[in-house]
């Protein structure tokens, strides 16, 4: 006799997930949409285009299952992609599917698109830009222009008949590799296109490595050969290309591609990387310092006690370091920011600031001028027995800091609790790599924040090399860099983060334009690395 198990005793099918075509763009990792990026927020596993766009994980789960879809040299067969793609789906996975540049433009949405339609898995598309499009915006060339009527873009893949891009007031746009670009202005000329139309190659384009070249139509497969480009690269042939001389505004940047160092940990570097970021610079976060708890917390309890019972009219953070530290205190006796009610509040500047208030709490003073201890002294008022009601001053600091705060507050009239919130110790040494590329030259710059910063890093690294330009804040920074051997190149005009990476920037224009004018092609120190260990001037 054959027995049927219940219905609610069988085996049920996992719910079919959905499938999430998202563009990736075209390099630049700051170019992922915002829709793309709540997408891969929300994904339970990630089909991979090529293992580059691990970067783009950063938004996902750290739980999430990634899946390669470019396995071996040439990536997975089609047939094997789109089944690797609907059998994560059919598993219940939300899925989504990161394509390079854009989904529907030479990504194969129509073919992966059209399997899960045939296995009955929902998808949608998250567009994204197009490396046909975004490479020739970020080497200055706008495709089209008052001449130009029409943009063909093409893939060189399989395309030999170019005559229906012949008409000169066309531009033509060409995703291809390096080696087709022969094949390209070959079947360009044979069509009938002008032999000394201006055109360019690009190579990775929307990245610190981009790299452009141009030439007259007839003569730019010479000219990439002579360059020696990599994959992959974009084409571009048509009158706008003659715009780039005015227009390039990316690899004209003052730091683009310069690998700069910065001593601090990324949450510590957000705003000083930011801003290398902004003059083309590839910033590489170091740490050269652990922050831990003190020794003996009974000063910090106890001071936190007296914040809420009413012991202090001021509390003054002189790092991001000591908001946390106390952030953290709060946290573990159930307080929040509304402790803070009644007190005033000062910041040592713009980044402390910022701490507070993603705390929740507003400061009640910052400094107008220098962002120091010497600018919040400059600020704070003196004590006024008949005006004042407490006279009492909250100070959380680093165990090694100066007393100059503390003690020009007393000068001030104000009696100070000067309590050690936090430790600071020599950080573990950075990866070998790392130090390899220190003290070889294989960084173009380090700035430098502070004293502890330079002693710190040359304790766990080593010294620059000779040929690395050296970036302090300011001019306490510096001669430490000196009494260390280091000769100082750059000194910012305004002792901030933004003051020095300003001043890096401003350097780093300067020897571009001396080499241009020398005829040189090279202006990045790394490039020009010798064996001479740097000795002080």
């Amino acid at each position: 006799m054959t027995t049927t198990m219940p219905s609610s005793n069988r085996r049920k099918k996992p719910p079919v997930g959905s499938v999430t075509f998202v563009g990736a763009g075209p390099g630049d990792p700051a170019l992922l949409t915002l829709r793309a990026v709540e997408a891969l927020a929300q994904a339970d596993a990630v089909v991979l285009d090529t293992q580059a766009r691990e970067q783009f994980l950063v938004h996902a789960r750290p739980d999430v299952l990634v899946l390669d879809a470019a396995q071996g040299p040439d990536g997975l067969p089609l047939g094997r992609r789109t089944k690797l793609v609907v059998d994560a789906a059919k598993a219940g996975h939300a899925v989504v599917r990161l394509v390079d540049g854009d989904p529907g433009l030479f990504g194969g949405l129509a073919e992966e698109a059209a399997a899960c339609v045939k296995a009955n898995v929902p998808f949608e598309v998250v567009p994204g830009v197009s490396p046909a499009i975004a490479a020739p915006a970020y080497a200055g060339i706008p495709l089209t222009d008052a001449r130009t009527h029409a943009v063909h873009v093409v893939s060189a893949e399989g395309v030999h008949d170019f005559s229906a891009h012949a008409d000169p007031s066309t531009t033509v746009v060409v995703v291809s590799s390096v080696a087709d670009v022969d094949t390209v202005v070959k079947e360009l000329l044979r069509a009938g296109r002008d032999p000394n139309t201006p055109s360019a190659v690009i190579r990775m384009g929307t990245t610190t490595e981009q790299r452009t070249v141009t030439a007259a139509l007839e003569d730019l497969p010479s000219a990439a050969r002579a360059a020696k480009l990599a994959q992959p690269v974009v084409t571009v042939v048509g009158p706008t290309v003659a715009h780039r001389e005015t227009l390039s505004w990316f690899e004209t940047k003052p730091l683009f591609g310069w690998r700069v160092l910065v001593p601090r940990t990324r949450e510590q570097a957000g705003e000083l990387s930011a801003r290398l970021r902004r003059h083309g610079a590839v910033p590489d976060e170091v740490p050269t310092i652990s922050v831990e708890p003190p020794r003996a917390p009974q000063q910090m309890d106890r001071a936190i006690q007296g914040l809420v019972s009413g012991r202090y009219l001021w509390v003054a953070f002189t790092s991001v370091n000591a908001v946390r530290a106390i952030r953290e205190k709060f946290e573990e006796y159930g307080l929040d920011a509304r402790a803070f009610a009644g007190i005033k509040v000062a910041a040592v500047g713009e980044q402390t600031a910022a701490a507070l208030l993603a705390f929740g709490v507003r400061p009640d003073l910052v400094p107008a001028g220098e962002q120091s201890s010497a600018g919040l002294l400059e600020d704070w008022p003196e004590y006024d027995r008949q005006l004042d009601p407490l006279d009492r001053v909250f100070l959380p600091r680093a165990d090694i800091a100066t007393e100059t705060l503390a003690a020009g507050l007393v000068e001030l009239g104000w009696e100070v609790d000067d309590v050690t919130a936090y430790r600071t110790v020599r950080a573990a040494p950075p990866p070998a790599a790392t130090r390899d590329a220190i003290k070889t030259g294989g960084f173009d710059a380090v700035v430098f924040t502070s004293s502890s910063t330079v002693r710190n890093l040359v304790g766990i690294a080593g010294k620059p090399h000779a040929t690395t330009v050296i970036a302090c804040i300011g001019p306490q920074t510096a001669k430490t860099a000196e009494e260390h051997g280091l000769r100082v190149d750059v000194l910012a005009d305004k002792p901030s983060v933004v003051g020095l990476a300003d001043a890096l920037a401003a350097y780093g224009a300067a020897q571009r334009l001396s080499a241009l004018e020398a005829g040189e092609v090279t202006w990045r120190p790394s490039q020009r690395r010798g064996n001479a260990r740097r000795k002080a001037t």
